[in-house]
């Protein structure tokens, strides 16, 4: 192959500086999680395929479509993980976690796969963080992981984003209602493929982009009208949780998520600045899908948040956080006695808690001068045969200009006592 090499269409790749912006926003979404006594689950890039065909359902287009699945060299049909959900719920049953305390309540972060037309916020290769709290059904706790995603947006500044809200009901609510819409899809004018999805989960036609479909779906029966009374109460619950600490939402009754193992509530964050691909991240009540995988009959809810989407929304709103690399000292050494004496004076400082670069190489004071300066550091040292031999240093403000003498022995609390 000739040429430079490129990283593959349509993987969302961070470097600096925007790296650390993701480093950011990775960070600052796990402080809602913690806070409410999540704890990391580091899972499998990829699982057995059938976990998923299983798991997130055989008529989504996730599975139908998107998914990176290759025969590994024993034979093992193998799926690069397209969501995380069901994965945390095979570790579940695995590692009988689910046989102590519960819930469960869970959290990760990571790249996920999906193959997918390459577009802005919709990529092969993108990044998530999402929480899972599996074994309690409680609408305190449904508004819990709903609060949990939507402090997190707070607190990396978004603000012109919506909660939606609706409820799947129980399986009786929902048996009456597939009565009720199988009946008018019956009517329809569709295509055979779109029959056939229909045939495995007629709620997938809410959710289809076409303008034909949405036209012949406007008048169809709503889940919403057919949920029973326990399902009401729950669902009436929860949104009584979320008044009571100050969360808004918007009810949407068409709202359907792209995975077949929701129930009960389910939610999607809408941001308004990002045209097409306006979800910046959902999730919802699974029950059934433990047991569907081999586990116990318990509930479950999470959420998984869109990473890349929401980067593209915090510049959207032109959200700009003090991420900048940040450096204390920058070392710049003369002469070979000082370069490994200065060795030892970089180290000693890292092991002190401060961030601290050094020249390397040949390069001259002058040069040395000019990386210091690129390296955003606060200070400035330059230490050669003579500073070793007097075991003093012009510490030099960067900002200012200005420099102090200081000895090596004190530069420690020097640099501390500056930075205060």
């Amino acid at each position: 192959m000739s040429g430079k090499f490129q990283a593959p269409k349509g993987v969302s790749e961070y470097f600096p500086p925007r790296s650390a912006l993701f480093d950011f926003v990775m960070q600052t979404l796990c402080g809602p999680a913690l806070a409410a006594g999540y704890e990391l689950i580091e899972l499998p890039i990829f699982e057995d395929t059938e976990l998923f065909t299983r798991g997130v359902g055989e008529s989504t287009d996730v599975v139908s479509k998107e998914m990176y699945t290759f025969e590994d060299r024993g034979g093992r049909s193998i799926t690069l993980r397209p969501e995380g959900t069901a994965g945390v719920m095979r570790a579940v049953i695995e590692h009988n976690l689910d046989r102590g305390k519960l819930p469960v309540k869970l959290y990760y972060r990571g790249p996920f796969f999906r193959a997918e037309r390459p577009q802005a916020g919709r990529y092969r290769q993108f990044y998530q963080f999402g929480v899972e709290a599996i074994g309690v059904n409680d609408p305190q706790l449904d508004a819990e992981v709903i609060a949990i995603a939507y402090e997190g947006y707070k607190r990396v500044g978004l603000k012109n984003f919506t909660l939606h809200i609706t409820s799947l009901g129980d399986r009786a609510s929902r048996n009456s209602h597939r009565t009720a819409l199988d009946s008018f899809i019956a009517g329809m004018d569709l295509d055979e493929e779109t029959k056939s999805r229909a045939t495995k989960n007629p709620l997938r036609l809410f959710d289809d982009k076409r303008e034909e479909i949405q036209k012949q779906m406007a008048t169809a029966p709503l889940l919403m009208d057919f949920l029973n009374s326990e399902s009401l109460e729950n669902f009436d619950a929860v949104k009584e949780a979320l008044r009571s600490i100050g969360i808004p939402f918007e009810v949407n009754p068409r709202m359907v998520r792209g995975l077949d193992y929701y129930t009960g509530t389910t939610f999607e964050f809408v941001h308004h600045g990002l045209g097409a691909q306006s979800g910046i991240g959902g999730g919802g009540r699974y029950d059934g899908l433990m047991e569907t995988l081999g586990g116990q009959s318990l509930s479950g809810i999470g959420f998984g948040l869109g990473i890349d989407r929401i980067l593209l929304a915090m510049e959207v709103e032109k959200i700009k956080p003090s991420v900048a690399r940040y450096t204390d000292l920058y070392v710049i050494s003369l002469g070979e006695v000082a370069k490994k004496d200065s060795f030892t004076i970089v180290s000693d400082l890292r092991r002190s808690g401060f961030v601290v670069e050094q020249s390397y190489g040949d390069r001259g004071l002058k040069g040395s001068m000019k990386a210091a300066d690129k390296s955003g550091a606060r200070f400035v040292i330059v230490v050669g045969d003579a500073e070793i031999s007097s075991g003093n240093v012009e510490l030099k403000n960067m900002a200012t200009g200005e420099s102090d003498s200081v000895t090596l022995s004190a530069l420690a609390t020097t640099l501390a006592e500056k930075s205060r």
